[in-house]
């Protein structure tokens, strides 16, 4: 990792595109997204591993990739970034060969990382009716970090932060090697988000409570869109999209999900 590594460069300035509020648009077209993505993954090290084992994770991580497309995730650009980054690498060692099935694992300090249909499908929503990269994105909750390598591969700058140290710490130790220099781990409140780094075109979460934290829709850009887990009236939580228009804040409720909580302060 470079030095500045945990240091955001918020004085860089980022074009936003403005994204539809609509969520029935067409996306791009899928155009052999799986051999995209095993063609980068071909190119993925993997320092920790012998080249036995590495051929095994590549065909574990196609087998995935062919999985999501089956579940109906069909962004190339997802699915690419997937069979690049190497989720096993997120989780420890005796539960490295489960690392592309369609199930969520422990990452310590009751914390999981969220299975891979789940990711996916946040993913996408995110970069809905966005034609390239995404700008700037505030992740909250990094977790391992397997998320926020993701986001690497699909935005220009992503500031993830994460309210527990040793979680942070473990991300930290875990994204050294993919030299993710767009990447910036903060260690902090997430209810608070990062104003040193907004406008964001994009915020996601991986924890959810009764409300929106107000300091994330004021940290989204005009355009811009947050993807996060929200506790429903009926005490369940779903997937919500907020889109930041010029005429107020567009709100799509959509399938059941279950997250952590979302809690404040550091730990």
């Amino acid at each position: 990792m470079p030095a500045d590594y945990g240091t955001p460069s918020a004085s860089k300035k980022m074009f936003v595109r403005t994204a539809p509020s609509s969520l029935l648009a067409s996306p791009r077209p899928l155009i052999n997204a799986q051999t995209t993505a095993i063609k980068l993954a071909n190119k993925t090290k993997t320092p920790s591993f012998g080249h036995t084992d590495a051929q095994s994770f590549l065909a574990l991580r196609a087998r995935m990739v062919q999985n999501l497309m089956t579940q109906g995730v069909i962004d190339v650009r997802v699915l690419a970034a997937m069979g690049c980054i190497e989720r096993h690498r997120f989780v420890d060692t005796a539960l490295a060969n489960q690392g592309y099935e369609e199930t969520s694992l422990p990452i310590g300090l009751g914390q999981t990382i969220s299975k891979p249909n789940v990711v996916a499908r946040m993913l996408e929503l995110l970069l809905h009716g966005q034609s390239g990269k995404l700008g700037r994105v505030l992740e909250i909750g990094t977790g391992c970090g397997y998320q926020a390598a993701l986001l690497g591969q699909l935005a220009t700058e992503v500031y993830s932060m994460e309210r527990l140290r040793g979680l942070h710490d473990k991300a930290r130790d875990n994204l050294r090697d993919f030299r993710l220099l767009n990447v910036h781990l903060i260690f902090g409140d997430g209810m608070l988000a990062y104003p040193r780094g907004a406008p964001y075109a994009a915020i996601i979460a991986a924890a959810g409570g009764a409300a929106l934290p107000t300091a994330w829709t004021d940290q989204l850009a005009m355009g811009g869109r947050l993807v996060a887990p929200l506790e429903t009236s009926h005490g369940v939580q779903a997937l919500v999209v907020v889109d930041k228009t010029p005429n107020g804040l567009q709100h799509s409720v959509l399938e059941a999900v279950k997250f952590v909580p979302l809690k404040s302060g550091i730990s």
